[in-house]
């Protein structure tokens, strides 16, 4: 049974609910008094006690925050990596990877982050290999049965992003992964907006490697981000460099770490850690399901509201859609419709086609604003956004 969230109580932990009215979730969340509290209290450690003193004091909240991050996308700690963002994240497991050779291929999702993207193409560049984009379904998503009929011998990795920064969409990140079990090629999912937003197991979705940020839907703090490697998959990459945490020294040399601590240093951000410690906790504790409800609603009654504004375009697909909502307003430029909305102090953000330069070029998209709702949201809030949207719009007219 999914339980029922107590917002107003919820909102009330949250002190950035009281100065403005925030549609940027999908950038950055509100933490909540809890995660500011993990973050400070260790602080206040560090300069009572020294940092390493107070970090040696924490091991074990760090570990929770570990086990809490498996608990949330059906993983074991040893398969738990923590990084500084999840670029690093991603970038350090592709790294890892078996170095690529001439016509070597990388097939991507059509709506793939562009920063993966540049990576890929780096490598790709060096090595005289290609990355192709995998064809859509009429919903805009990923098509596995596209997939399926372009592997072959030479395929080396296939990326998705499961739920892309310009909009809604839902990819099926599950289909795609029965295609590249089949095949016994790498499976890469950037789940940077999946979560604290939706529910995630990954065994069901059957990826080998997964990243998401602490700073989205989690509402953990920013420069913390969640890396999680499968076992088997683990075993077979070399990370592009190792220190004494991942690496320590025996008599007989370095002895690599066999879980995912081995794309770990031994310098962390403590404190951060243990925020994203806290907000893993409070996402579990509220349960994903009821989460996923929340924000489905919200975010169908943002898109219905825009949707009738005139002069407003939503540019969402898929058939089940995120908390992301993409729009444009006729007359004016998604940036400056952002300013304009900021000086009411409501909060969203503007994006281009850097974030998403594959689907963004294929749907002659230049810049979309974005709206991104949370269970922190309310229909109030709703209607204080849209209101402010359709005056900017008959203006712009």
């Amino acid at each position: 049974m999914i339980q029922t969230l107590d917002i107003e109580q919820l909102r009330a932990q949250t002190p950035g609910c009281a100065i403005s009215t925030h549609f940027n979730h999908s950038g950055s969340s509100l933490p909540s008094n809890a995660v500011l509290a993990a973050v400070t209290e260790h602080l206040q450690r560090e300069s009572l006690y020294g940092p390493m003193e107070a970090a040696a004091n924490a091991a074990g909240l760090v570990d929770e925050a570990r086990a809490d991050a498996a608990g949330l996308i059906g993983a074991t700690p040893a398969e738990i990596a923590f990084s500084s963002s999840g670029s690093a994240a991603w970038g350090l497991a592709f790294a890892a990877l078996p170095p690529l050779a001439a016509g070597d291929r990388i097939l991507v999702g059509r709506q793939e982050w562009g920063g993966n993207l540049s990576t890929m193409q780096a490598a790709a560049k060096r090595a005289g290999a290609r990355i192709e984009t995998i064809p859509v379904n009429e919903d805009g998503s990923v098509n596995a049965n596209a997939l399926a009929a372009m592997i072959d011998d030479r395929v080396r990795l296939v990326a998705l992003t499961w739920l892309p920064a310009n909009g809604g969409l839902i990819n099926d990140a599950a289909a795609i992964g029965k295609v590249t079990r089949a095949a016994g090629i790498p499976y890469f999912i950037d789940a940077a907006q999946a979560l604290g937003q939706l529910p995630v197991d990954v065994a069901a979705i059957g990826c080998d490697m997964l990243k998401g940020s602490g700073r989205k839907f989690l509402r953990g703090p920013r420069g913390a981000a969640i890396l999680y490697l499968r076992k088997a998959f683990l075993e077979t990459l070399e990370p592009a460099y190792l220190d004494v945490l991942s690496s320590a020294w025996g008599e007989d040399g370095p002895h690599v770490r066999t879980d995912a601590q081995r794309f770990e240093t031994s310098e962390k951000p403590i404190a951060l850690l243990l925020g994203l410690g806290a907000a893993l906790k409070q996402a579990r504790s509220l349960g994903v399901d009821a989460i996923r409800q929340r924000i489905r609603e919200l975010s169908g009654q943002l898109r219905d509201q825009l949707a009738a504004i005139p002069g407003v375009a939503v540019h969402d697909l898929g058939t089940e859609k995120s908390g992301l909502v993409s729009f444009t307003v006729a007359g004016i430029a998604p940036q400056a419709l952002r300013g304009k909305l900021a000086e009411k102090r409501i909060t969203i953000a503007a994006n281009g086609i850097p974030y998403t330069p594959l689907d963004m070029t294929a749907r002659g998209l230049s810049e979309i604003a974005r709206a991104s709702v949370s269970y922190l949201n309310t229909t109030d809030e709703i209607d204080h956004l849209c209101g402010n949207v359709a005056v900017i719009a008959r203006q712009a007219a």
